[in-house]
């Protein structure tokens, strides 16, 4: 069997500065990110056989290649003819139709969307009631973005009225080029409860969801590829949602996000979970940020090849919004494992495998165990204070670290080399305007080997307790 797939560099280059790239080579130096291809084999390759990538002559290009996936596709059909309306063909005016006869019949309760792409100019609309929407399968039913043009914003508005929603077994191939902040959220979820997110696949845009005032939500099985934002970020009062069984990979914030913001809605955030998750090769920003709240939970994490920022974020940060600390309640991070994590961003800072920031509101309640870091590209864990003048703001306060292990932090060779090999470092200066590390925190079970340097600390300000 032979099929070619199509390769394009149309989303792997930005130029530019670092915290603003742009889709222009006359904004400054190149900056690669990288990106994927997908194809169906028209046939199931038996276990044992071999696949082979071939580059005929016609293919006058280099091509990198890192890495190939192959998994057994399977299209799924219609689960109840009798209650799930099929749009009469495959435009974004079908699909909409179809949701409306759904909205408007109190016999059919959702939308299957059979094999086949579905070209989208801007998003559709879900309303007036819960409303499940089911493709064959992310391979098969497939959302796609004008090829000629960029930075389109599709996807799904669903409002209010159709809590209690299903979306699930389809695709989103976006067409962003670069970043835009507020359109290309594929979900931008405000004030609705009860939504489930299942088996999505989606590529090119800013993020899968933006989640503001939103409860009891689900958000499972998924794959999130070459994104220019966040993979999914929950704020604003959002409360009792689940985060499981996804993979983020090569996103342009955050894969995984939770910001206790009050912009838009006062309450805190809580009781939400994130767990068995996967980040690889997030070019900006952290795999996983957790910025505030409390009684959340975060497990079963595995972070690999942060390409500037740190593994995990952990940080009381305001960015400028109204904002919540961190606390009462504990905040939960366990079952973690962080390869190769860290890098260098904002010019000369340099981040860790798990960073913990103290900053703008409280830093409590921090509970961090079972973790494994290996190979961090600077240090492996990093306590860092933000400073008002020579004043900082916040300490680090009831934060408890049990059974750590961090391996192999070496030393980097490069221009920030003064600031790598380091296993746990309270930074004494992480950069101009601010000061170093205020406060404490206990590790219990801490095993550190083959560092260059195990813990550095050369403040007064900051004590670690070791048990």
């Amino acid at each position: 069997m032979t099929r070619a797939i199509d390769l394009t560099s149309r989303h792997a280059w930005l130029y530019g500065h670092e915290a603003s790239p742009q889709n222009s080579p006359g904004a400054g130096p190149a900056r690669h990110i990288y990106d994927e291809a997908s194809l169906l084999l028209g046939a199931t390759v038996p276990a044992g056989h071999k696949i082979k990538l071939q580059k005929d002559a016609g293919n006058g290009l280099n091509y990198a290649i890192d890495f190939v996936n192959l998994e057994l596709a399977t299209a799924a059909a219609n689960p109840d003819p009798a209650r799930y309306a099929v749009p009469a063909g495959f435009t974004q005016q079908d699909v909409q139709a179809a949701l409306d006869k759904v909205r408007q019949d109190p016999n059919l309760t959702g939308v299957f969307l059979p094999p086949g792409q579905y070209p989208m100019t801007s998003k559709v609309t879900v309303y007036g009631k819960p409303v499940t929407v089911l493709g064959a399968g992310p391979w098969f039913t497939r959302f796609t973005a004008p090829s000629g043009q960029e930075n389109t914003d599709i996807g799904f508005d669903a409002q209010a009225s159709a809590s209690g929603s299903t979306f699930g077994g389809f695709a989103v191939f976006g067409n962003y080029t670069s970043r835009i902040d507020g359109p290309g959220k594929v979900f931008d979820f405000t004030n609705v409860t009860n939504m489930t997110i299942d088996d999505i696949w989606v590529e090119h845009q800013m993020c899968l969801l933006w989640a503001t005032n939103v409860d009891n939500t689900t958000v499972k099985n998924s794959r999130i590829r070459d994104m220019f934002a966040d993979g999914v970020n929950f704020t604003n009062g959002s409360t009792g949602n689940r985060v499981t069984n996804n993979e983020a990979r090569s996103t342009g914030d955050d894969g995984f996000a939770l910001f206790a913001a009050t912009d838009l809605n006062a309450g805190n955030q809580y009781d939400n979970v994130f767990e068995n998750l996967t980040v690889l090769l997030p070019w900006r920003a952290a795999g996983l940020a957790v910025y505030g709240g409390y009684g959340n939970t975060f497990r079963n994490l595995y972070i690999a090849d942060t390409l500037t920022y740190s593994g995990i974020t952990i940080s009381s940060l305001d960015f400028g919004y109204p904002f919540l600390g961190f606390g009462p309640r504990p905040t939960t991070v366990q079952n973690v494992s962080l390869v190769r994590a860290g890098g260098h961003f904002w010019g000369q800072q340099t981040f860790p495998a798990i960073w913990m920031f103290s900053a703008s509101k409280e830093f409590r309640g921090l509970r961090v165990s079972d973790v494994d870091i290996q190979s961090p590209t600077y240090s492996g864990i990093m306590f860092q204070t933000k400073y008002t003048g020579n004043r900082p703001e916040n300490p680090v306060e009831d934060t408890v670290l049990t059974n750590v292990s961090i391996t192999g932090a070496h030393r980097s060779g490069d221009e920030f080399d003064a600031k790598s090999g380091i296993g746990i470092w309270v930074n004494e200066l992480p950069e101009p305007g601010q000061g170093p590390a205020v406060g404490s925190a206990t590790f219990t079970g801490l095993t550190l080997s083959d560092n260059a340097e195990d813990i550095r600390n050369t403040t007064s300000t900051f004590t670690i307790h070791r048990n």
